[in-house]
């Protein structure tokens, strides 16, 4: 099963611009989807029932691939979108970040109607990842942006309470860059701390998805570099992977061990990953 990986460009990193696939050793496969309407691409996301993949533009736009890389679905130009990542929710709509507006807004998994918005514009101050928890609770970074606005938290919103944000994780050593949901139930962050920061500790965290408590850290432990990471995933056999610049780096979940880097690619700066088909 190939390993797709956006690689970034312009101000998120001077990369590919593309949907770039590796095989399960890490080489290099190429352009997995060489159409103009991908630039900078963001988000990941595999809709596991449609085979589709579901992919966040720097061009305003997302689009949804088959297996082959051809588009099959696409919202067309939206001004002004700058979508971040996203993910699917319990009611099949697809989940967008949205960098200008600060929010998160919902389309239809088809893609052939205008979102809704999901939270209030400006929710946070920069969204960095979001997730929806096994009970329905959106979990979402606050992270820092590009100028340096941000508050560096997670923030829950539990479906009971009418969407109103509770500051659920409040951890010094914590710049959120993705977010993800573990096998477990808890909540896993790739952070890099302080954003920006030549000398920033980059680490991947896990929190109690209830009370938000630290459970444990994950480090490269000199195995890798583990510069900028970024997007998240679960494998199929229980790794957890992280995109980074120049490489993606495994950790087993079960034990906390790095795993070493799978893929190395000079300029990859990654921001996003998944297995697909």
């Amino acid at each position: 099963m190939p390993l797709l990986v956006t690689s970034a460009s312009g101000a998120n990193g001077d990369g590919y611009g593309a949907l770039l696939a590796f095989d399960r050793n890490g080489a290099s496969l190429g352009v997995f989807c060489g159409d103009d309407r991908i630039g900078d691409p963001r988000g990941l996301v595999v809709h596991q029932e449609d085979g589709l993949l579901y992919l966040n533009s720097g061009r305003d736009r997302v689009l949804a691939l088959d297996a082959g890389g051809t588009v099959v679905h696409d919202t067309g130009l939206i001004e002004g979108l700058n979508p971040g990542g996203g993910n699917f929710g319990r009611d099949g709509r697809y989940y967008v970040g949205l960098r200008n507006a600060r929010t998160v807004t919902a389309f239809p998994r088809t893609l052939d109607a205008p979102s809704e918005p999901f939270l209030a514009p400006a929710i946070v101050p920069f969204p960095r990842g979001f997730a929806f928890g096994r009970d329905g609770t959106f979990f979402l970074g606050s992270g820092i942006g590009p100028m340096g606005e941000g508050d560096n938290s997670i923030v829950a919103f539990a479906p009971n309470n009418n969407m109103q944000a509770s500051r659920l994780v409040s951890d010094p050593e914590l710049s959120p860059l993705d977010l993800a949901i573990a096998p477990n139930g808890n909540i896993i962050v790739s952070s890099e701390y302080p954003f920006g920061a030549s000398d920033a500790v980059t680490t991947v965290r896990e929190y109690d998805a209830v009370d938000g408590h630290l459970v444990r850290v994950f480090r490269p432990e000199g195995l890798a570099e583990f510069r900028r990471p970024r997007g998240l995933r679960f494998g199929a056999e229980g790794n957890l992977y992280c995109v980074a610049r120049d490489e993606v780096v495994a950790f087993d979940f079960m034990t906390g061990t790095c795993l070493g880097a799978i893929v190395r690619m000079p300029r990859l700066y990654g921001q996003a990953l998944v297995f697909f088909p």
